[in-house]
């Protein structure tokens, strides 16, 4: 019999070069380089991390909206990407869409049904029901002029899960290697929603949609419209294919780009109670809808806000 210490040892798996996300120090910065630290005199900010995502203590939504709430809102909105505030009773939907004018006008998702009021999609759903939004995504960049931002309603939340998740595409973009960083500028994207949305439709359905949402293109990276911050700009159920590169490569660089909103330092949890109100930066975020709460239900209301073209 071979002794068992002298025994063949057969070959071991290969290892990576290097690992596929890197390790350590992330860069997490809430400012755009050179910006300046606002002041805010009409709340208080809780952060949920200190460089992204704050509950905004303080403020009564369902009050009328000075000019000078109004600015203080945008700008902790640039700063923190998402903000949030609780215990909102009394809002309603004309409150709603009077803190989405803050921002802009609304924006219908051609996907969602709309509610009574206009610009207002209502988002309801048990856990076991077939869902699209427990992927990490921006809203709409499969449309020309992609939403700047979107004000969601908690309207019936699970006593347990249903949370969501928030990732923050500006840290993504930093912490990019400069090699990789270098290789994707000037790239640009190809968005389109029948690789998500269409699974849900007949080809008739399909069709009737192509005529009024064509395929669309955006930067890799963008410019964000208000900062100047570049910002990582790929998802995952929209972004199809980067233009000039052959299949295989653009499978191995998009995987590498969508895997960084799976960054636990880039992200945010928020765990909804009733009467909670979120507003998310569109463009410097992507947003995933944990989908753990079966047999409970979850209710939400929407509005998405009109965007521009991205650079």
């Amino acid at each position: 019999m071979q002794d068992v210490a002298t025994a063949p040892v057969a070959d071991p798996k290969p290892v990576l070069d290097k690992p596929l996300m890197h390790y350590g120090r992330r860069t997490l910065d809430r400012l755009a380089p050179g910006a300046e630290q606002p002041a805010y005199r009409l709340f208080d900010v809780s952060p949920l991390t200190p460089h992204f995502g704050a509950v905004l203590n303080g403020v009564d939504l369902t009050a009328p909206i000075t000019a000078e709430l109004a600015e203080e809102l945008r700008q902790a909105l640039l700063e923190w990407k998402v903000i949030f505030f609780r215990g909102q009773t009394g809002f309603t939907a004309e409150h709603q869409v009077a803190l989405s004018a803050v921002w802009g006008s609304p924006e219908p998702n051609p996907f969602f049904a709309q509610t009574g009021t206009p610009g207002i999609s209502r988002l309801a759903k048990d856990a076991k029901a077939a869902g699209n939004k427990n992927i990490w995504h921006s809203d709409h960049s499969f449309m020309a002029n992609p939403s700047l931002g979107a004000v969601l309603r908690a309207v019936e939340v699970p006593a347990a899960g249903g949370d969501t998740m928030w990732a923050d595409m500006a840290a993504a973009y930093d912490n990019l290697p400069e090699d990789l960083k270098q290789r994707i500028e000037g790239l640009t994207a190809v968005h389109d929603w029948e690789a998500s949305w269409g699974a849900l439709m007949n080809e008739e359905q399909k069709a009737a949609f192509r005529a009024n949402w064509p395929q669309v293109e955006h930067p890799v990276v963008v410019r964000h419209p208000r900062s100047g911050r570049r910002t990582l700009y790929v998802n995952e159920p929209f972004t199809r294919r980067i233009k000039g590169l052959s299949e295989a490569e653009n499978r191995e660089l998009l995987d590498i780009l969508v895997l960084q909103a799976r960054i636990p330092e880039f992200q945010i949890r928020f765990h909804w109670e009733p009467d909670s109100i979120a507003v998310w930066d569109n463009i410097a975020t992507q947003h995933y809808a944990v989908n753990d709460y079966f047999p409970q239900r979850r209710v939400m209301e929407r509005i998405a806000i009109a965007g521009v073209p991205l650079s």
